[in-house]
């Protein structure tokens, strides 16, 4: 089977249409299109239903997702493999800037399978509030909130996430309300931003769940939110990567999802640094091995 056209089939079923699978690719959208064409001639069968809110894997193509799955995750061992990427042969600094959630919860509980993997490399995680500037020369590469829109840069979508409202556990009836509920006349707390410091618009989160709703409770930290969250001062949304592992904290409404992208940016000239490519390869890995916690399906 070929290769290139699953790829092309594991974008579609991941980013749900031909436009932004083409993004991803880096390719045009007809090239996206041609190929699940030639895919679904080749294996006589339809793995998509075409709709007018995106490509909706069909039967058949559900049954392919874990094959490909499985080979996507061989051919990125493979990449970690290969002689330009082995430990021995790099060394150096490497700079990351990425917010704090996905920093402090998501790498920085998997970046010890990359230090044992490359010894001789000095690895800065840059985990905080605001980002370092690839087009400064501040950092080697950023996973970003937003996509840049200027400076000597390349700039992908690494991934999407989803984001939840949660309550303590310890307050059952904080939680047990129905999707038609309004918080703002609830008198529950709420947890949030700071909103005069908020450091990336894709951070206001509360107009989404409810126009006007306002925090009372508010942190700069998305690590403090669910600390003060978790503890009983109120209720807010959080990443469900960060809230996964957490038994005090209860998604509310589980099937009510935001939904936010990360973006890998890096300056053009470091593209291809050993030390760069090899951090790049590792993280759609992890990304990839962790897209379960990134997406979770509605309970």
């Amino acid at each position: 089977m070929n290769w290139d056209r699953l790829q092309y089939f594991l974008t579609v079923a991941q980013h749900g249409t031909l436009a932004r699978a083409a993004q991803a690719l880096k390719v045009d959208a007809t090239t996206v299109s041609r190929q699940i064409s030639a895919l679904e001639n080749q294996l006589g069968e339809r793995l998509f239903e075409r709709s007018p809110a995106g490509f909706l894997l069909s039967s058949a193509g559900r049954d392919l997702m874990p094959h490909a799955e499985a080979m996507a995750s061989a051919a990125a061992r493979i990449d970690l493999d290969t002689p330009q990427n082995r430990g021995s042969n790099i060394s150096g600094q490497l700079r990351v800037s990425l917010s704090e959630g996905f920093g402090s919860h998501f790498v920085a509980s998997r970046l010890h399978d990359f230090l044992h993997a490359h010894p001789a490399l000095e690895v800065d995680l840059v985990a905080s509030s605001g980002f370092l500037n690839p087009s400064r020369r501040e950092a080697d590469l950023a996973i970003l909130l937003a996509q840049p829109r200027k400076g000597p840069l390349i700039t992908r979508r690494i991934a999407n996430y989803q984001l939840a409202l949660y309550a303590p556990t310890s307050r059952p009836d904080w939680h047990s309300w129905s999707s038609d509920t309004r918080i703002s006349t609830s008198g529950i707390p709420i947890v949030g931003y700071i909103p005069d410091i908020l450091y990336a618009p894709e951070l206001d989160y509360l107009e989404e769940i409810e126009p006007g709703l306002k925090a009372t409770a508010r942190s700069s930290s998305i690590i403090a939110q669910s600390h003060m969250i978790a503890s009983g001062a109120g209720i807010g949304v959080l990443p469900c990567f960060l809230a996964a592992d957490h038994p005090d904290l209860h998604p509310i409404w589980p099937d009510k999802r935001l939904q936010r992208s990360f973006w890998l940016t890096l300056h053009q000239d470091l593209v291809h640094q050993p030390r760069v490519r090899a951090f790049i390869d590792w993280i759609e890995n992890q990304i990839w091995q962790g897209r379960h916690l990134l997406n979770p399906s509605p309970n």
